[in-house]
């Protein structure tokens, strides 16, 4: 019995495999290596005249055409060794500010009262009067 199954089994492989293959001979014949190579050449040719548009296209013209880049760039570098010279010579930091308050070793217990003037006296007597 496991023998029968297995024969059928091999049977049903065979027969799925003629078919892969015939299917596939059918597919080739649409399809042959000339076409496929044809086809390539013609994508070939086709990029390389997009290449050649491209190129033509990105030409300098008018007053664009009379810059030559290698001037340019000698340029460029000229301007920005100019401007790194100029950064380099300017001072990196400025000075800290020197402290405004005495340090607090220096600084007396208590603070010494100041006097009054007779302006501020009159004033501190209106303020009484007024019960403010």
């Amino acid at each position: 019995m496991i023998m029968l199954e297995g024969a059928k089994a091999t049977t049903e492989t065979v027969d799925a495999l003629r078919t892969g293959a015939a299917a596939m001979k059918a597919m080739q014949k649409a399809t042959n290596i000339d076409d496929v190579d044809k086809t390539m050449d013609e994508i070939n040719e086709q990029t390389e005249n997009m290449k050649q548009i491209q190129e033509a296209l990105s030409t300098p013209i008018g007053a664009a055409a009379d810059f030559d880049e290698d001037e340019l760039e000698a340029e460029l570098e000229e301007l920005e060794g100019a401007e790194l010279e100029e950064q380099l010579l300017q001072p990196a930091t400025t000075a800290p500010a020197a402290p405004v308050q005495v340090p607090a070793g220096r600084q007396p217990a208590r603070p010494v009262p100041q006097r009054r003037t007779a302006e501020e006296d009159e004033l501190a007597a209106l303020q009484a009067e007024m019960a403010l």
